[in-house]
Order: C-alpha cells, then sequence, then structure tokens
C-alpha cells in the first residue's frame, strides 16, 4: 500500500468481548474526538507521554499539520469515540528504513487485545512501505507494555539509563525494543 492509499485504508476487528472496533487513519477533522480520547487521561499516564495531550492547541497541530510521509497515526474507533491511538513515525536520511511505533488507549479498552490488534496494523502498514525494522522506546518500569511489544516479536536492544525525563524534573531509563521486518535482517543479528 503506497502512502497516496493510506487515506482509504479501513479496517474492522472485533476484540475478544465481541466489540467492533474501526481502525483507520487519523485525518484533520478528528481533533473533537481526539481531545475527547485524551482529556479524561491520568496524571501517572499524562507522565509518560512526549507531549501535553491535555492541550488543546498540541492536538490543533497534530490536525493541522498531519502528513502521511513523516507520521502514519491510526485511529481505533467504536461508534465515533475514539479509544486508541497509534502512530507510525517514518524516518529519515540514513533512518529511512526505520519506523518508531507509539501507542496510547483509553483506559476503558486496556487489556482487551485492541493495543496488539493496532501494533498487528501498525506492522503490516510499514512492510507495505518497505520499512525494514520498527523501532518501540518504551519506559522501563512499564513492564506490561514491553512485555506485550515482546510478545509482538520485538526484542530488547538496549536500556538507556536516566534517558526519559518526567515532568518534574526526575529520570527514567528506556527500553528499546526493536521487530526486524525482513528476514535477511534477522539472519545478520
Amino acid at each position: 500500500m503506497m502512502l497516496e492509499q493510506i487515506e482509504t485504508f479501513r479496517h474492522i476487528t472485533t476484540l475478544k468481548d465481541g466489540v467492533n472496533v474501526l481502525m483507520r487513519p487519523m485525518t484533520a477533522s478528528d481533533e473533537k474526538i481526539l481531545n475527547e480520547l485524551f482529556s479524561p487521561i491520568s496524571n501517572e499516564d499524562a507522565r509518560y507521554l512526549r507531549d501535553n495531550v491535555r492541550d488543546a492547541a498540541v492536538i490543533k497541530h497534530w490536525c493541522d499539520t498531519l502528513d502521511y510521509s513523516r507520521v502514519l497515526p491510526l485511529m481505533a474507533l467504536v461508534r465515533d469515540r475514539a479509544v486508541g491511538q497509534a502512530s507510525l513515525h517514518f524516518g529519515r536520511g540514513p533512518e529511512r528504513h526505520i519506523g518508531h511505533v507509539r501507542i496510547f488507549l483509553a483506559r476503558d479498552y486496556r487489556r482487551r487485545g485492541l493495543g496488539t490488534k493496532m501494533i498487528n496494523t501498525l506492522i503490516e502498514l510499514a512492510r507495505k512501505q518497505g520499512l525494514h525494522a520498527l523501532i518501540a522506546d518504551i519506559v522501563a518500569d512499564q513492564s506490561k507494555v514491553i512485555k506485550a511489544f515482546s510478545n509482538l516479536g520485538f526484542e530488547m536492544c538496549c536500556m538507556l539509563e536516566d534517558y526519559f525525563m518526567l515532568p518534574d524534573g526526575d529520570t527514567r531509563d528506556l527500553v528499546v525494543l526493536m521487530l526486524r521486518l525482513r528476514s535477511e535482517l534477522a539472519d545478520e543479528f
């Protein structure tokens, strides 16, 4: 699938509990549902995100500057409610064969299989874009998230001590996980 075709991408999946979820690329008109997804975020969750998603200006900027050649944000919708967002960030220059993945799920949609389905969808989209590998950067104390990515085939590459700074200035170790998408890469390592 070429990036030009991504706008028409739609995937309906059913969670373990029978709920149907539509996955599609984020659009510029998703500002309202993104604010609704992120507005109830707990203080604990907010500490681990790169952007202040409680700030409506941040969400507006995401929608106004949407560029699928740089970032492919995938929305998970139940009816008209956003219940998750996962994104594939494309590398540039010497990292143009690498993608970075991130994910956020509404609290009531965690541990229901949605995260696995969203990351698997990003993996397939990354393969169709010809990427060689995916990277997930996860704060070391988020062991359940690390385990979930490991269960999808991501392997720990390294741990960077005190790499992630929380809003209060405390630092945490960061685990870098990689999923090789091309078999010849797996044979080299």
